[in-house]
């Protein structure tokens, strides 16, 4: 039987909100893992994210002094930046019911992201020993997971048409020789609403799911 999955549409979502949001999320079907999943779609005024074990040398500003929010949250992964044009994506699946294999997870996440953008006929790649989506060389998405008893949070972003200078002031997810980059830079007239519709699909197709719009 096809496992449902609620699509939770939003708009601008402060991340400390969301970040509860997906906590609540994940409790709730920690008590009750019969519970349908969820994949939260939505973008973030500018803050920066540290993952568990991130180094705070690739930060190039005090971030007690940051004017932009600074967040250590409990995902994998080094920091990153997140802002509007960025489409963020946090499934909320419980993994006894796929593959109990984090691997497998980013992976098949890393997938939804290489069939969006191959719609658009970008040369979309997973790097060896990365994790992360590429175009010709650039990032354009990011991932960091999370799993609670095999039930997911956070997830990943793309950048769609996001205005990039706030990655200036980080190494993004601690790589310094790798340059960051936007779909609108290869596709100049694309929007986050309909990315959306398309990573919707993909995400349906990868993990063969029945989504549904609360």
């Amino acid at each position: 039987m096809q496992r449902r999955c609620c699509l939770k549409n939003q708009g601008q979502v402060p991340y400390e909100l969301a970040w509860e949001q997906q906590q609540s999320l994940v409790q709730q079907r920690i008590e009750h893992p019969e519970l349908e999943d969820v994949l939260m779609l939505l973008e973030h005024p500018p803050v920066y994210t540290l993952g568990t074990g991130a180094d705070e040398q690739y930060l190039k500003f005090n971030p007690k002094q940051s004017s932009i929010p600074v967040h250590r949250t409990e995902r994998g992964g080094e920091v990153t930046y997140h802002c509007p044009g960025q489409l963020v994506a946090y499934p909320i699946l419980n993994l006894a019911y796929y593959q109990k294999d984090l691997h497998w997870y980013l992976r098949q996440l890393e997938t939804v992201l290489i069939r969006t953008l191959q719609d658009y006929g970008l040369p979309a790649v997973q790097q060896a020993g990365l994790t992360g989506v590429w175009i010709n060389g650039v990032k354009v998405g990011a991932i960091g997971i999370k799993a609670k008893r095999w039930i997911t949070m956070h997830g990943f972003s793309l950048n769609v048409c996001p205005d990039l200078s706030g990655f200036d002031a980080i190494v993004p997810c601690g790589l310094r020789d790798r340059a960051v980059g936007s779909l609108q830079q290869f596709c100049p007239d694309i929007t986050v609403s309909q990315v959306r519709k398309d990573i919707v699909r993909h995400f349906a197709q990868v993990f063969a799911v029945e989504i549904y719009e609360a």
